[in-house]
């Protein structure tokens, strides 16, 4: 085992006498040593009740006769990181996670990890790490929170959002603004709709490195916990068998983590960390243009929130992901031969019914024929950008506008809460990418203000930088090249004419090729005053198309 390297032979004596000093018996120390990678912090939701998680995987592994061992990483919360320079430190975050579970892991030997995330970027940064270790691994999420409830209606926190664009154009009050925030987010645990966190959680389960219903099962339920106790109980069986993330993380087990993701509507940030976690594993191919393949052929069968009132947790209740992924095998869209966690993906799906046909739409009456999301190219973006078509209103699927210009996420957010955007326009944020951010902030306080002023079906938005999956609306970012590496989007000037055609994937500046020499010629990025950890992650961020990954 692994963990000999710290426990077996006369010349490591010494270092069971350290283990020793921690509790550690004769017995135990016979036994494997299980690392349990536990997110747990008391700055996110998400992670308030991690601990619990915890504590019910180690009893699953002591359970099944190991010895766990737990440690924790840093996480930010995106939602209170949103709309300040704290978002800068969000994206970039994930390499850091993987690289702190890289240390822990190799300085202290041990012989299969469990992990335990629940937001945005630990997820993906635990997936890489597990690419990377290649130990026996399992994740178990700590679940979504339950959805938001005022006047008998369902909301999460994209409506809460929306709200400051609704109170700034006064259509409602201070006290309905107060009441909102009240009720949005009325347990622990992942953001209630479809956003990055319950987007990559149920992608985890769908990919085949976490068992059925991490993704959808509430992290308030009995269910979650005695999940965790199960997902601690099977990882001594995968050590035994010698299962690991890179016989599970092949090529066509990212192909159905895609299918999956077109399927359900996931948040555009999947598609960053799809590509990054693939790269991690050294699958060769998983690129914006096999994305843009399998969205052209993938039906969307569920409409989720911000997209709809239906919640993650609605979703369970009529199957949760393992439906999803029997739905889309009935039209031989799943390969079912995948390995995952606990069989293969046809033995999970075996005994299922598919979908429900409200919730889960029936694949031969989807809500759209293509998938939730869509990569776009054309000038702007010859390296792809990425958009959420599943939650664009229909008269914004193409949409010719004039550009406003906007150097950073506040000055468009200022313009946008003084009333200074127009119906038609094209706003156009740039200088947010990987590299210029840096970090590729997401935009959720701009393209929420526009929904809440009731600009949402009237107003595009473009950036090199990213979203929120709890954005809704023709909001299309990733734009790649970024403008800080010289990319097209830095030289649109205000009301040059942008065209969003969506149906055919293009992203257009309809500007001649002259103009644009001209303008590239006189164009200098502008200097950034950077120290720290942000100015090692500008040096080494590599584009959004390619997952925003370091460089080799």
């Amino acid at each position: 085992m692994r963990s000999d390297l710290i426990k077996e032979g006369p010349a490591r004596a010494p270092h069971r006498s350290l283990l020793r000093a921690m509790g550690i018996t004769e017995n135990e120390m016979k036994r494997p040593f299980i690392a349990v990678v536990n997110s747990k912090s008391d700055y996110i939701p998400g992670h308030k009740h991690l601990n619990e998680i915890a504590e019910a995987v180690k009893a699953g592994i002591r359970n099944a006769g190991g010895v766990p061992f737990e440690f924790n990483t840093i996480g930010v919360c995106d939602g209170l990181a949103m709309n300040h320079k704290g978002m800068k430190y969000s994206l970039s975050s994930r390499e850091l996670i993987t690289d702190s579970i890289e240390i822990m892991l190799t300085a202290h030997p041990l012989d299969a990890i469990v992990f335990i995330p629940n937001c945005d970027k630990i997820v993906p940064a635990m997936l890489m790490a597990a690419c990377r270790m290649n130990l026996p691994s399992i994740f178990v999420s700590g679940g979504p929170m339950l959805a938001g409830k005022k006047d008998d209606e369902k909301y999460g926190l994209s409506e809460m959002f929306e709200c400051v664009g609704s109170y700034a154009a006064g259509k409602i009050t201070a006290d309905d603004l107060l009441a909102y925030e009240k009720a949005a987010c009325p347990t622990c645990g992942s953001c209630s709709g479809m956003y990055t966190a319950n987007s990559m959680n149920c992608l985890t389960e769908a990919i085949g490195m976490a068992l059925p219903g991490n993704g959808t099962s509430p992290a308030v339920s009995s269910a979650r916990i005695r999940l965790a106790k199960q997902a601690g109980e099977r990882i001594m069986d995968l050590l035994r068998e010698n299962i690991r993330p890179l016989d599970i993380l092949t090529k066509d087990a990212f192909i159905n983590a895609l299918r999956s993701d077109m399927a359900l509507g996931c948040s555009s940030n999947t598609v960053l960390h799809l590509l990054a976690i693939a790269h991690e594993a050294g699958v060769k191919d998983v690129d914006m243009a096999l994305i843009d393949e399998v969205s052209k052929s993938t039906p969307q069968i569920c409409k989720l929130n911000p997209a709809s009132k239906v919640f993650i947790t609605d979703m369970d209740e009529v199957g949760g992901i393992q439906a999803v992924l029997k739905e889309l095998s009935k039209k031989n869209l799943i390969n079912l031969d995948c390995l995952t966690v606990n069989g293969t993906v046809a033995d999970r799906i075996a005994n299922l019914d598919g979908a429900d046909g409200e919730i889960i739409h029936k694949i031969d009456n989807p809500f759209r024929k293509d998938g939730g999301i869509a990569v776009l190219f054309g000038n702007i973006a010859p390296e792809g950008a990425v958009v959420k078509q599943g939650a664009v209103a229909p008269e914004m699927m193409n949409h010719t506008g004039p550009a406003r210009c906007f150097n950073s996420e506040e000055e468009a957010s200022d313009a946008i809460m003084a009333g200074k955007i127009n119906p038609g326009d094209v706003i156009v944020i740039r200088y947010e990418g990987p590299k210029g951010g840096p970090g590729m902030r997401e935009m959720l306080s701009p393209t929420s203000a526009l929904i809440g002023m009731g600009l949402g079906s009237s107003v595009a938005l473009i950036t090199d930088g990213r979203f929120s999956g709890a954005t809704r609306g023709a909001a299309v970012g990733h734009v790649s090249p970024e403008a800080a590496a010289g990319g097209l989007i830095g030289l649109i000037e205000e009301n040059d004419s942008v065209t969003v055609d969506i149906p055919n994937r293009n992203l257009q500046l309809n500007v001649s090729e002259d103009i644009i020499a001209a303008r590239r010629a006189n164009w200098k990025a502008p200097e950034q005053n950077l120290t720290g950890y942000i100015k090692r992650y500008a040096q080494h961020v590599t584009s959004g198309s390619k997952g925003a990954v370091f460089d080799d």
